[in-house]
């Protein structure tokens, strides 16, 4: 049977957990070191031992661990979670009728109610990402709640737990059948290949679907478009497919350069057409500069942290100078698109190195338009940290 242990909340933070806030955090809990066994399920408790809420203990990089109920008698069963998966699918009816979109989230961690578990469906097969020891000593339950749930064809996942949140090299297919590599699944009437058992990622980020739609059907006819940390270069595709005038794609990784060409090519569209560049994103802005490259569209999407041979990034301490960069490379009347993913910084902090970078650059601006997760992102209302994606569409007058 799985230990249950009580764990005091300090009296400032009593309110917060009483009204939904689902995160075991370590600077709210009194006693939380003295557990030291993934999965362990522990009842938070006032001062007098009095109940407030139930949850699991299971590291990764935003806490200890997650409120699941606030029911003392709630066992974490494969009940328990069928009904929560069930909710979560009920959620994204419109996507499942929808012959344009084959792919999407179907359970999003605490938007869903199961913090540390987010599921995607990518045309009947379903992927599972485990984000700590603790949520995978529920794998069993979980499992046999999605297959009882679904009609699914095959099943697969991604262990997140390794040191750092990083993945786990392990065979990913669960149950069911082996999906075709690729697999080819649709967002918005485009088309991707994926692969769902060869690493961490399975060739495309879901939670930009919208702003992709927005590049195809507004912005991107007879334009030049730099996309730079373009990983399989969707961006690229979408902008191709809404009439861009050429396409250019930047990464420095070797992969990049064949996946990139397979997403055009089940678009029906010549790679050879496009421009493909395997190159440091960073080197590729001087290089750009020298040559009085000027681009009416220029997009990043970086990750929060990146290390080259010749270039450390961080979003929070580098995306200033990374959008001056953008900005000497757009054209005047051109459109910046920054993105970024990570979770620590707020739109507010977002729009202030919009507008340093843009003085420093003596440019005037404008914010077009701003985007955040889409809907099959769901989001708790107790817990905005998970709403994490900030992209802004950025005018360049000057």
């Amino acid at each position: 049977m799985t230990p249950i242990k009580n764990l005091q909340v300090k009296p400032n933070f009593i309110t917060q957990y009483k009204e939904g806030f689902p995160l075991l955090n370590g600077e709210f809990i009194l006693d939380i070191n003295m557990i030291k066994t993934e999965g362990t399920i522990v009842n938070i408790v006032d001062s007098k031992k009095k109940f407030i809420a139930k949850g699991y203990f299971g590291k990764q990089n935003k806490g200890l661990g997650w409120v699941l109920s606030y029911k003392e008698n709630e066992k974490f069963d494969k009940e328990f979670f069928k009904d929560k998966i069930q909710t979560a699918l009920a959620k994204r009816e419109a996507f499942f009728s929808s012959s344009d979109t084959t792919a999407f989230r179907v359970l999003n961690g605490t938007g869903d109610d199961i913090g540390g578990l987010t599921i995607d469906y990518y045309d009947g097969f379903y992927c599972i990402t485990w984000y700590s020891l603790g949520i995978y000593t529920f794998r069993d339950a979980i499992i046999e709640a999605l297959k009882e749930s679904t009609d699914y064809k095959g099943i697969y996942q991604k262990k997140r737990f390794a040191d750092n949140g990083q993945y786990v090299e392990d065979k990913d297919f669960v149950c069911g059948e082996i999906a075709p590599e690729p697999l080819i699944v649709k967002e918005n009437g485009v088309n991707f290949a994926i692969y769902l058992d060869d690493g961490p990622m399975v060739g495309v980020f879901l939670d930009q679907k919208d702003v992709r739609k927005t590049i195809r059907d507004i912005y991107a006819k007879g334009k030049t478009v730099l996309n730079t940390f373009s990983y399989t270069g969707v961006f690229s595709v979408y902008a191709a497919l809404g009439g861009a005038k050429k396409t250019t794609s930047v990464d420095l990784a070797n992969r990049s350069l064949p996946k990139t060409q397979e997403q055009f090519t089940v678009n029906n569209i010549d790679p050879n057409t496009q421009e493909i560049i395997v190159q440091d994103v960073f080197e590729y802005f001087k290089y750009a500069v020298r040559k009085n490259f000027k681009f009416d569209i220029v997009i990043a999407d970086p990750p929060s942290f990146a290390r080259s041979k010749k270039v450390t990034f961080s979003v929070s301490k580098d995306y200033t100078k990374l959008l001056e960069q953008l900005i000497a490379i757009t054209n005047k009347n051109g459109m910046i698109i920054a993105s970024t993913n990570y979770a620590n910084l707020s739109i507010v902090r977002f729009k202030e190195f919009i507008d340093k970078a843009f003085k420093r650059m003596k440019c005037s601006y404008k914010i077009e338009e701003i985007y955040t997760l889409p809907k099959d992102f769901a989001v708790s209302d107790k817990f905005y940290e998970d709403d994490y994606l900030k992209v802004v569409f950025i005018r360049k007058f000057s």
